[in-house]
């Protein structure tokens, strides 16, 4: 360990680091390259345990001419870290990296013999007989399947060669980072620290360093490259959706480490090939890789299901040895305010997706004038992947009796899904573990959760702070302060001041929420820490709102038990759980919150405390209204299956288009939003929506495939017919009972009533027709 002396706001400090020990050019990377003290942009705050990289540069040359050209300069001679010399990692940024790169994959057995294959089965459906001609028409085969092979390569693969352009690169997105997100970018330096040490680690074995991002924003590649590049670490190679292969901007990016594929290989049997030999080419030569593990865009906020296609590759390659191993890099990336938070919004209210691109977000001039705030960039402890397989092989052949087939992803293609799932869903947990809430985040938290209509200032100064507290209490994180919460409090206001409305002609001060869905984006960035609560309360809701004397409202453990259960699992895919099994955690959480005096416990009985009442509820409340959201949005799913209704002895499965279906149901629940049957407008958004139907769909409610009649191939869903009026009834209401009461919402009358009415006037055109039962075996027959 080594002494470094930095300057902060609060004077100079010191801090013991380790210096890093192996670099592309395989001299010692000194963590001075990392923090870099004697530059005037970085502002450290040692008490914090955190550094704002950006915090003393001056991105426009209107306020200051004379040192924004400086600044500009010192990247063009290389001064310090923008250089980017001795970076840690394999060597990249040589004039022949690309072609290198092109001949290696040309070059592969792998992808040769799959050329081959096709060309065979091609030469097969042709029906040459004649040895001669066959062979000649094989030999063209080969050569026009070699220059698709060669056209898709060029494609394909990013082009790291020059240094300079990287550089150039660089400084532009430092500019433009800074411009918008003008409080700065905050790295932690224990984690940046411990990130350079797994990265030289990686890099002395010759192995990869596997960054797994959340994605929140076109925004999120330039930040990681960019950071990539200032903490003096070999840019990742990182996998882009081809939508961003855009004329002029798909070369920049290229040339900045990305490489291109294809949302869906479809039924081509070759391009997955060149994709799969183009990742294992890289973990075998150690480059670094980044992927964003939701794949796309989450619009909601909140971390989305993994996608499983690129960390499947990456994990084959491990376990077929092209690799020893890897080290996987969980990363949290916040922000106070994502660039594209009103277009999410309009998608999810079901306009048209937009084309978006990065070029089109910067080709905007007022884009580079807003004033979002800050971001804010953790990193998980990195992993090793082979340590990650055999620690989760053997927990799993621990529970397996001695005459059970043993874990073995080699020979069970159910024990490599189940692997890989596992693999993800710790990705996610990590993530959710490194990210800090952001103050936007507290703010937009508060009025989302609030009983009346607005706040006052003081009154949300002190909800910040609680719900700070609180998450900091669970081990959480949250965006350090640094400053007096009102001063921090009046930042995020100006920084929101769109999403938020004030009354200043008032007694007091009033601030209200004016754009419910926007704000939603930064409340659902605090409910994975309060989801277990949430559970909970909406259980013992299901009581209390029955009314009565206070003992008649409480429940029992088997009851919370049962319905935190179904509640939990209609859910599992809005949510990262704890690992722990059901019962331990439902447990846990009732003895967290009698501790904490929300609840009692007496007899084995579960119910409100009476200091919570007497303080109006206020924590159970805040809790419910994290969830209540989620809850009313599968709700409306459940009372849309009645849609899908046909006779009452069904002898048909009636097929009709998943795409028109959730259009309907979006139409249908704006309709109850607006006569007062739905208590929040988030519900109606379509990524709930879309994890409903697909939930139903796991549940076996809804079933589901391909047209096969259709000229164009559409997705098509269909009631499965075990589901009658009755079931469906009946799911209905036992969901209902979670749901906040209101005068229009009385569920059992309501639902039976008019919103029934309208439910069943929302009903798709059937597409296609299947038998069903006995009419399907008499036709089988």
């Amino acid at each position: 360990m080594t002494t470094y002396r930095f300057r902060s706001a609060s004077g100079d400090v010191d801090l013991e680091l380790s210096p890093s020990v192996s670099s592309a050019s395989g001299r010692a990377a000194d963590p001075i390259y990392l923090l870099d003290v004697e530059d005037p942009e970085v502002v450290h705050d040692l008490a914090e345990g955190q550094s704002n990289l950006v915090g003393g540069y001056q991105p426009s040359f209107t306020s200051d001419p004379l040192r924004a050209l400086a600044q500009l300069g010192s990247f063009y001679t290389g001064e310090g870290w923008r250089g980017y010399r001795g970076y840690i990692g394999t060597p990249i940024l040589y004039a022949t990296y690309s072609e290198e790169t092109k001949t290696s994959l040309l070059q592969s057995t792998t992808i040769k013999r799959r050329v081959r294959v096709l060309a065979e089965r091609q030469l097969d459906r042709l029906a040459i007989t004649d040895e001669r001609e066959r062979s000649e028409r094989m030999k063209i085969l080969l050569n026009q399947l070699e220059d698709v092979v060669k056209v898709e390569i060029d494609k394909l693969i990013a082009r790291l060669d020059s240094i300079s352009f990287l550089k150039t690169f660089a400084v532009s997105v430092q500019n433009g980072l800074s411009r918008i997100y003008d409080n700065g970018i905050f790295i932690s330096l224990p984690e940046v620290e411990m990130l350079r040490r797994a990265a030289a680690q990686a890099a002395e074995n010759k192995q990869s360093l596997i960054l797994l991002p959340c994605h929140k924003s076109h925004i999120d590649y330039l930040t990681i490259s960019w950071l990539m590049f200032r903490l003096g670490l070999a840019v990742p190679h990182i996998v882009a959706g081809e939508n961003l292969d855009l004329p002029v901007l798909g070369s920049i990016l290229r040339r900045g480490g990305a490489f291109f594929i294809r949302r869906k290989f479809g039924e081509d049997q070759l391009y997955p090939v060149l994709v799969r030999e183009y990742i294992e080419q890289l973990l075998e030569k150690g480059h670094n890789i980044e992927c964003f593990i939701e794949g796309g865009r989450s619009r909601t906020g909140k971390l989305l299901s993994p996608k499983l296609g690129i960390l499947g590759y990456i994990l084959e390659a491990v376990l077929k040895g092209r690799t020893q191993d890897a080290l996987i890099c969980p990363i949290s990336v916040q922000y106070d305010k994502v660039i594209e938070a009103s277009s999410y919004s309009r998608e999810l209210l079901g306009q048209e997706k937009e084309a978006e691109s990065l070029a089109k977000l910067f080709s905007k001039r007022a884009v580079l004038g807003l004033k979002l705030g800050r971001i804010d960039v953790r990193f998980s402890e990195p992993w090793s992947l082979r340590a990650f397989l055999d620690e989760h092989a053997a927990s799993r052949n621990a529970f397996r009796s001695e005459d059970a087939p043993q874990f073995d992803v080699s020979r069970s293609e159910g024990d490599r899904v189940a692997l890989l799932r596992a693999l993800a869903y710790r990705v996610l947990g990590d993530i959710n573990a490194a990210s800090v809430v952001m103050p936007a985040a507290l703010v937009g938290t508060v009025l989302l959760t609030l009983r009346g209509r607005g706040v006052g200032k003081s009154e949300l100064m002190r909800r910040v702070d609680w719900i700070k507290s609180e998450i900091l209490r669970k081990g959480g994180r949250v965006a350090a302060f640094g400053k007096p919460t009102e001063e921090v409090v009046d930042r995020t206001l100006v920084v929101l001041k769109d999403l938020i409305g004030v009354r200043d002609d008032l007694f007091e001060t009033t601030y209200f929420a004016l754009k419910r869905f926007e704000l939603s984006y930064l409340r659902n960035q605090v409910v994975h820490h309060f989801v277990q609560e949430a559970l909970l309360s909406a259980t013992l809701y299901t009581r209390v709102k029955a009314g009565g004397p206070a003992p008649s409202q409480r429940i029992s453990r088997e009851v919370i038990l049962s319905e935190s259960g179904f509640l939990s699992s209609l859910l599992k895919d809005e949510f990262i759980y704890p690992t722990a099994p059901l019962e331990v955690n439902v447990n846990q959480t009732i003895e967290a919150l009698n501790s904490d005096g929300v609840i009692t416990i007496s007899d084995g009985l579960v119910g409100l405390s009476d200091q919570e009442r007497e303080a109006g509820r206020e924590r159970f409340d805040f809790f419910l209204f994290l969830i209540w959201p989620f809850i009313e949005g599968y709700w409306l799913a459940a009372v849309s299956l009645f849609a899908l209704l046909g006779e009452e002895t069904p002898t048909e499965l009636l097929w009709v288009s998943e795409k028109d279906f959730s259009t309907r149901i979006q139409a249908f629940a704006k309709t109850l939003y607006y006569q007062g049957d739905l208590s929040y407008l988030e519900a109606v958004n379509t990524a709930t929506l879309s994890n409903a139907l697909a939930r139903l769909q796991a549940m076996g409610v809804l079933l589901s495939r391909r047209s096969t009649k259709l000229k164009k191939s559409t997705a098509l869903i269909a009631l499965n017919p075990e589901w009658d009026r009755e079931r469906i009834w009946g799911f209905v209401e036992r969901l209902g009972t979670f749901r906040r009461e209101g005068k229009n919402r009385r569920d059992s009358a309501t639902v039976s009533t008019r919103v029934l009415g309208l439910a069943q006037q929302i009903s798709p055109p059937v597409l296609e027709r299947e038998p069903w039962g006995a009419q399907a075996e008499q036709a089988r027959l």
